[in-house]
């Protein structure tokens, strides 16, 4: 039987490993969530909600076991202690909101007739959970599927393999049955087989843009639903009147926090021109205060990250800006603890332009590119100029002109003076090769139900 190895990029050692379905065991787990799933969608939405909230509390029963964990699976400094912030946020919103987002809308309710439109569960919505940050992202769509009344099978990426098992176990704890939510561990063959005969009723994928295209591959024909959540390359745009401390603080730790392996995070900045000097200045500063090293050391503030592979990329695009002609500004003697593996220094670059591959294909690490620019067409012809679109950050003190701006940019999401923040109450979406779908907010429950219409004549004339 295969299996996967989860390979720890603290020390380089299998950290855990787990045997893979074969096909009729994930086809079986699939089938009992079938089955199951009818009798969940019939509870009533409050014992839904209750067992969710009792899950996510039991998960939160587990803390210093999941910090410890998430530091051994992705690197991920201790002293950040997880996702439960966002876990609990996101969990309690879409709770809370439940009852309005799901309730029908009713047309006509006369004597004579009903009429309405429900929103009724999909079925069994599968989950395909990227590494990055695996908590949030599998509770993005996991909480509003369950409590919309769906079973949910979910499959975590072989980087993070415990989170879907500490999920399970929370959630079971919680009173959520074992049909209802299942954890397996899939390779890409079964999981592409499942897909091909359309095992789930809806599909989110987080992930490559590679990724997307094979899961779409894979689904074609079947009539699956998708989700899918892909690359990014998210800009800010600093103004020349913005608070550069303020830009500064927000848009390097959204460039180098969990090192740079954010969704969401930061990879490129432009400045106005009367404020370029002064924005750099201070962002090399502050990119010197990081400290490098083991995710188990109260001072780290950048560990390793999730892979030695995923390094190699950022260093092969760092190394092909500078002999383009980029200026790198971190000095290598502030991170010896660089070891040309998992463990990588973070770097901002000048000199850089869109022909450069970091200013243009997702980094996904702690480096990023500052351009100067004189205007605000200028920028955002920049901003535009990547097959991404997920979030772009403005740094105004003019919401009116930050709105206008942000109207003109290919996104799907605009923040002005933040960065690197899902709102739960805003639904998360892209454009272009940045996905399609969306998650959170009341439209996140829209993606794991169905309309059911109803036209009930009550009497004969």
């Amino acid at each position: 039987m295969a299996t996967i190895k989860l390979v720890s990029p603290v020390d380089g050692r299998v950290y855990a490993e787990r045997e893979t379905l074969p096909i009729d065991a994930a086809r079986a787990a699939v089938a009992r969530g079938r089955a199951a799933q009818a009798d969940w969608a019939a509870r009533s939405l409050q014992s839904r909600i209750d067992a969710v909230r009792a899950g996510v509390a039991a998960l939160g029963g587990m803390k210093d076991r999941v910090i410890e964990e998430l530091a051994w699976q992705v690197g991920r400094p201790t002293r950040f202690g997880g996702e439960y912030g966002g876990v609990n946020e996101r969990t309690g919103y879409m709770a809370d909101i439940a009852g309005a987002a799901l309730a029908p809308t009713v047309v006509e309710d006369s004597a004579r007739f009903l009429r309405k439109i429900e929103r009724a569960p999909v079925g069994v919505v599968g989950i395909l959970a990227p590494w990055n940050y695996p908590y949030l992202t599998a509770i993005n769509t996991t909480v509003p599927a369950l409590i919309a009344g769906n079973s949910v099978v979910l499959k975590h990426a072989s980087q993070t393999l415990l989170v879907g098992e500490r999920l399970a176990e929370a959630l079971h704890m919680g009173g959520v049955p074992k049909d209802i939510f299942q954890n397996v561990v899939l390779d890409h063959t079964v999981t592409e087989q499942l897909l091909g005969e359309g095992a789930f009723n809806f599909v989110n994928f987080t992930g490559s843009v590679g990724g997307g295209r094979a899961i779409e591959r894979a689904a074609a024909g079947s009539f699956t639903a998708l989700g899918l959540e892909l690359g990014g390359k998210d800009p800010g745009y600093v103004m020349a009147d913005a608070d550069i401390d303020w830009a500064v603080d927000v848009l390097m730790d959204g460039a180098m926090f969990n090192s740079g392996q954010c969704c969401c995070g930061i990879e490129r900045v432009y400045v106005a021109e009367a404020r370029f000097d002064e924005f750099v200045a201070k962002a090399v500063n502050w990119v010197n205060g990081l400290k490098l090293g083991s995710p188990f050391d109260a001072a780290t503030t950048l560990g390793p990250m999730a892979h030695r592979r995923f390094a190699e990329v950022v260093r092969s695009q760092t190394a092909e800006a500078v002999a383009a002609g980029a200026k790198p500004l971190i000095d290598p003697a502030h991170f010896p603890q660089d070891d040309g593996g998992a463990y990588l220094m973070p770097q901002i670059l000048v000199n850089v332009d869109h022909t450069m591959r970091v200013m243009r294909e997702e980094s996904f690490g702690p480096v990023v590119g500052i351009m100067k620019v004189k205007s605000d067409d200028e920028a955002i012809r920049l901003m535009n100029d990547s097959p991404y679109g997920l979030t772009a950050s403005l740094w105004t003190s003019d919401a009116e002109r930050a709105y206008a701006i942000g109207r003109r940019i290919e996104t799907g999401t605009v923040f002005q003076n933040r960065a690197d923040y899902l709102d739960p109450a805003i639904c998360w979406t892209g454009c272009k090769e940045t996905g399609r779908g969306g998650s959170l907010s009341v439209l996140g429950y829209q993606a794991v139900t169905r309309p059911r219409s109803y036209h009930l004549r009550k009497v004969k004339s």
